[in-house]
């Protein structure tokens, strides 16, 4: 058995992982967010193969199962996250947030794009949270989740070429030192830090908010560390809890991840574990994670 575990990512990937910030004045916005950042390196990148499509073909079955009938919106996980989207000016029949967005899309198949895209869209659709990973070599300086002056750049397509749009002040978003990655907090990535065929280190962000309920986030990174076990087996896997509130420490386990092939013939979701510690300063990375 392979113990992956904090200690075994790199050092640059440690003190990025420690420097993530999320402003004051988003959480006074919405005192009930917290966040899961996780890195990853070592992953095996490239085109959608039958282990990632047997991920997302998983995770539609089980996000038709959960909307049951119900348009997106009318679910309470999302309607949490529209309200989210008001709450700084935004209007969410426009820029959807961006699980609502993918759920919109289970009528026909999601897009299969690359492997750890499609790992994480999976996680985002199955969980019904708002997943974004984006290639970590490309950050400049930590992320951090602020309120935007409004002159911050945000390099994307408009057009069929390339932009540099800027964000409304006022508006939630992620960004480094060189400008913004993500609008309108979970909406829509830049070009710059965008997963690609060729990322082999990533970070992940996975949002909550209170509909989730008090285990949500942690299955849902659970869910993605399995994900990206199975599909990089010599993956190293870290992550970060940031919260409002403190909570109890798990207890530890020792799932077997089973082999990917055969997982994804069998309809059999892998599995991943760890213990840790939630913080009100997140200062902690918190996840150990096993893979045979």
């Amino acid at each position: 058995m392979t113990r992956l575990t904090a200690a075994e990512v790199s050092e640059s990937a440690r003190a990025f992982l420690a420097a993530v910030s999320v402003a004051p004045d988003v959480l006074e916005l919405r005192p009930d967010y917290r966040v899961l950042v996780m890195v990853a390196e070592g992953l095996e990148p490239g085109l959608p193969d039958e282990i990632s499509d047997g991920l997302l073909a998983r995770a539609e079955i089980r996000a038709r199962i959960r909307l049951d009938g119900r348009v997106p919106e009318d679910v309470p996980e999302v309607a949490d996250w529209r309200a989210a989207y008001r709450a700084f000016g935004a209007k969410p029949q426009r820029t959807r947030p961006s699980v609502e967005a993918l759920l919109r899309r289970l009528g026909d198949g999601l897009p299969r794009i690359d492997r750890l895209t499609d790992a994480y869209n999976a996680v985002s659709i199955a969980n019904l949270v708002p997943v974004g990973g984006e290639d970590l070599d490309k950050y400049k300086g930590p992320a951090r989740l602020v309120r935007a002056a409004g002159d911050e750049d945000f390099d994307t397509v408009a057009h069929g070429a390339s932009a540099i749009e800027h964000p409304e002040p006022g508006e939630v978003i992620w960004r480094d030192d060189t400008g913004v990655t993500c609008r309108q907090w979970n909406w829509r990535q830049c070009t710059r830090t965008r997963m690609t065929p060729a990322t082999t280190n990533a970070v992940f962000i996975i949002d909550g908010l209170a509909a989730l309920g008090d285990n949500g986030l942690t299955a849902a990174g659970t869910d993605l560390a399995s994900s990206l076990i199975c599909l990089s087996q010599q993956a190293a896997i870290a992550s970060r809890l940031i919260a409002g509130v403190v909570a109890q420490t798990g207890q530890e386990a020792r799932p077997q991840c089973a082999r990917a092939m055969d997982a994804s013939r069998a309809g059999a979701a892998p599995r991943a574990t760890g213990s840790g510690l939630r913080s009100d300063t997140g200062e902690l990375l918190v996840k150990r994670y096993f893979s045979t």
